[in-house]
C-alpha cells in the first residue's frame, strides 16, 4: 500500500472527533495497531518497543517485525541494541538517543516523523519511558499530532511486582529514590500514606541504605528484593524491610539489576507506637523544617497534625 494511504489518521476537526491520532497498518483482520509478523514496513510514526529485560527470548513477534522494517531505531546504547538485532538477523539504522544527547537528537527524530518515517524507540532493557528520556520524545510527538503507538512487552517493575507476592491490585511505581539519605528519607516520607504497593528501582551499592531508610520512614512492612529477573540467576528475597536491610548490610551489594517492592501500609495506619512515630519524625526532621516534617508525617500516618506537631516539638527540644 502506498505510504500516503498508510499514514496516521487524525480525527481532529471531524464531527464528534477528538485530537487523538493512531497508527494504521495493513493487517488480515486484526486491530489497526497490531501488524502481523510478516509486515514488510511498519506504518509511519513513533513505535515504542519493549525489549527483553534479561532473557533474550522475551521479545514479541510484533516487536521483531517493527524493528526489522523500521526506517530507524532510536536506542539508549547502540552497542546493546546491535547485539539484540544481530541475534535475530536484523539490520536497521541505529540512532543513539539518551540523557546526554536527547536535547540535540529529539528535533532530528521529530523531523523524521514529520517526513513519514517509521521510527522505533527502544531502551537497553524493558519498556521505554520508564526512567529514560523517551517520555519527552513521546510527549513532543503527541503535541504535534504525530502518530504514536506502543508494542508492549517486558517490564522489570511489573515482573518484580508479580514475583513479590505482595498485593498487586493497586501499586505505585516510584522510580529511583534520591541517592542521598536526607533527600531519600524526605521522598519516602511523602510516599508513606499511599494506600498501595510501592515499586522502586535501586542501585545495588545503595540497596542496604535504601532498605534501612524505608524501614524507618515507612515502617517495617513486608517487602521483596528482585534481581536478575528472567536471567539464569534470578533471585527474589522476601521478608520485612528491616530483615532485608540487615541481610544486604551483611552480605554486601548484590549483582545485577535490582527492583524493590514494598507492601502497602497497614489498614489501621493510626495504630502505631510512640517509638514508630518518633522514628518517622526523626527521619523527616533530618531534612525538613519542623512544620513540614509534622505535616508530612501526619499525612503519612493519618494522625492529627496538632498531635504530631506537639511530638515533633518535644523531639526537637522545643517543648516538653
Amino acid at each position: 500500500m502506498p505510504r500516503q494511504q498508510r499514514a496516521g489518521r487524525r480525527d481532529a476537526g471531524k464531527p464528534g472527533g477528538t485530537s487523538a491520532t493512531s497508527v494504521e497498518v495493513e493487517s488480515d483482520g486484526g486491530e489497526p495497531n497490531h501488524p502481523s509478523a510478516g509486515s514488510k514496513r511498519p506504518a509511519p510514526g513513533l513505535h515504542v518497543v519493549a525489549t527483553p529485560i534479561g532473557n533474550a527470548g522475551d521479545i514479541t513477534l510484533r516487536a521483531l517485525a517493527v524493528l526489522r522494517g523500521a526506517d530507524a531505531i532510536a536506542c539508549e546504547d547502540t552497542r546493546v541494541t546491535a547485539k539484540l538485532l544481530a541475534r535475530h538477523g536484523i539490520a536497521a539504522p541505529l540512532l543513539a538517543y539518551h540523557d546526554h544527547n536527547a536535547e540535540r537528537m529529539r528535533p532530528l527524530l521529530l523531523e523524521r516523523l514529520r517526513q513519514g518515517d517509521a521510527v522505533a524507540l527502544v531502551s537497553d532493557a524493558g519498556t521505554p519511558l520508564v526512567s529514560d528520556p523517551g517520555f519527552k520524545l513521546v510527549r513532543a510527538a503527541i503535541a504535534e499530532g504525530l502518530p504514536v503507538t506502543t508494542l508492549p512487552g517486558p517490564s522489570a517493575a511489573l515482573a518484580a511486582l508479580v514475583l513479590s507476592g505482595l498485593p498487586s491490585d493497586r501499586f505505585l511505581f516510584a522510580g529511583f529514590p534520591p541517592p542521598k539519605p536526607t533527600a531519600r528519607r524526605r521522598a519516602l516520607t511523602e510516599l508513606g500514606a499511599v494506600p498501595a504497593t510501592l515499586v522502586f528501582f535501586e542501585g545495588a551499592s545503595r540497596l542496604a541504605g535504601a532498605l534501612s531508610d524505608m524501614a524507618e520512614t515507612l515502617g517495617d512492612r513486608p517487602a521483596a528484593v528482585a534481581r536478575e529477573i528472567t536471567k539464569l540467576y534470578e533471585e527474589v528475597r522476601r521478608g520485612s524491610l528491616r530483615e532485608l536491610a540487615a541481610h544486604y548490610a551483611a552480605a554486601g551489594p548484590p549483582r545485577g539489576e535490582v527492583v524493590v517492592v514494598v507492601g502497602p501500609p497497614p489498614a489501621e495506619a493510626t495504630a502505631m507506637s510512640d517509638d514508630a512515630l518518633d522514628a518517622q519524625l526523626q527521619a523527616a526532621l533530618a531534612g525538613m523544617s519542623l512544620k513540614d516534617a509534622s505535616a508530612a508525617v501526619a499525612a503519612a500516618t493519618g494522625l492529627k497534625r496538632r498531635d504530631v506537631y506537639a511530638r515533633a516539638l518535644a523531639l526537637a527540644g522545643r517543648g516538653k
